[in-house]
């Protein structure tokens, strides 16, 4: 089985939810950093929409100035806009396999789709 991760190595929910799929047998694991190769508009309303989350679910907002930017309260169109132009605004992270879509948190959700 394949799974795709939208990792940023400096978060601790990412780096376990890796490490659970680099421990699954069978799995052949693709990391995308997503700070240094950001996401598509489609690709973010793809992984939005089979997770079952809004952008505003998945906006992440500590560490982020995407509350004083107003994205809180924007529209879906404005907030992935906003998340490909600065891939920080995304929570992280998500994982997809053949089985679907899960946003990671907490990271033993990775299981769901192994």
């Amino acid at each position: 089985m394949k799974a795709v991760i939208w990792h940023n190595p400096a978060c601790g929910t990412s780096r376990k939810t890796l490490a659970i799929l680099e421990e699954t047998p069978g799995v052949e694991v693709e990391v995308v950093e997503y700070l240094k190769t950001p996401y598509t508009a489609d690709k973010l309303r793809q992984l939005f929409r089979d997770a079952g989350l809004t952008a505003r679910e998945a906006l992440r907002l500590r560490g982020t100035d995407a509350e004083e930017r107003g994205l809180k309260d924007a529209s879906e169109d404005a907030i992935i806009a906003a998340m490909t132009g600065n891939p920080a605004y995304v929570d992280r992270p998500f994982v997809e396999t053949e089985k679907g879509v899960r946003y990671c948190r907490p990271q033993d959700r990775v299981r769901e789709i192994l």
